[in-house]
């Protein structure tokens, strides 16, 4: 009898070791730190991404009296892609494209790109990443941090581009700089304003510049 309950406890110190083994192998996992891009995702939402089955918005450009728009629906789990711009209207699937759809899918990956640029951060591959640091911002000379993200000299429609992010302690961008083909000095420098919930997900809306009264803004912007 003896024997069986010596054998017990073995059994039962054996279990337990490998219990505690496997929490402390979740535990670790579960402590990962996050990179400064998921960081900066995370704080506009992206967990909430998958639950989007379509996304419509208009882009406009508003300089002066001028104001340019056009508007997107676009289905991430399909890729369908429905685009409007005054009497011009075409439909496509970016799986499924020729030639002649460079242009406008062109126009729908920038568009797009300014509205969701904190959640391609983690979605593009091939980025080089700098370490961040703080520096003053651009426009608002406020000391911010920054994280450089340099595109690859090939593929997509823009390589090697560059574009400085200027990011809060929250890990919410205020400004930004880009930098076509990783130039030495800004193409373009605008604000990161006006930022919205929609359904958890944290966009930013208003886009100015301090010069040329110019401002990149969205409307009609949906979640379904």
């Amino acid at each position: 009898m003896k024997k069986y309950v010596l054998l017990f406890t073995i059994s039962l110190v054996i279990m337990s070791c490998k219990t505690d083994k496997d929490n402390k192998t979740t535990t670790e996992l579960d402590e990962t730190p996050l990179t400064v891009s998921e960081k900066i995702a995370q704080a506009y939402g992206i967990e909430n991404w998958d639950t989007v089955n379509e996304i419509t918005f208009s882009f406009n450009v508003k300089k002066d009296s001028t104001l340019f728009k056009r508007s997107w629906k676009w289905s991430p789990k399909t890729n369908d892609i429905y685009f409007t711009s005054g009497s011009d209207t075409l439909n496509y699937n970016r799986n499924n494209m020729d030639s002649t759809l460079i242009r406008a899918d062109q126009a729908f990956v920038n568009d797009k790109f300014w509205l969701l640029a904190p959640y391609n951060l983690v979605w593009d591959s091939g980025t080089t990443k700098s370490e961040p640091v703080q520096e003053l911002a651009p426009i608002s000379q406020k000391k911010l941090n920054k994280l450089t993200v340099t595109y690859p000299n090939d593929g997509g429609y823009t390589p090697g581009d560059a574009y400085d992010f200027f990011y809060n302690d929250d890990y919410l961008i205020e400004e930004w700089i880009y930098r076509k083909g990783n130039s030495a000095e800004p193409t373009m420098v605008s604000t990161w304003e006006n930022n919205t919930d929609l359904k958890g997900l944290l966009m930013s809306l208003s886009h100015k510049k301090t010069e040329d009264n110019w401002e990149l803004f969205f409307t009609y912007v949906s979640i379904n």
